[in-house]
């Protein structure tokens, strides 16, 4: 199966969405938890930027989720 970069980007941006939703935080909540700043975080969900491995962890780190959770979502 073939997925393009910014198809990727963008279902990955969703899936953390979702997850701080379920997680029920705010963009701002998870930034305070991160150590990401809020306006960063919503470049990620809104597949503005490529974020890093590192910050990845931090977002998964703030969720109280394992990093390969943050992959795992259908992909559309």
């Amino acid at each position: 199966m073939n997925i393009s970069e910014e198809t990727f980007i963008i279902n990955l941006g969703i899936h953390i969405r979702q997850l701080r939703e379920k997680k029920d935080l705010s963009q701002q909540g998870l930034a305070d938890d991160s150590g990401i700043t809020k306006s960063q975080i919503a470049r990620i969900e809104t597949a503005k930027i490529n974020t890093s491995v590192k910050t990845l962890v931090k977002i998964a780190n703030a969720l109280d989720i394992e990093p390969k959770e943050l992959f795992n979502f259908p992909l559309k």
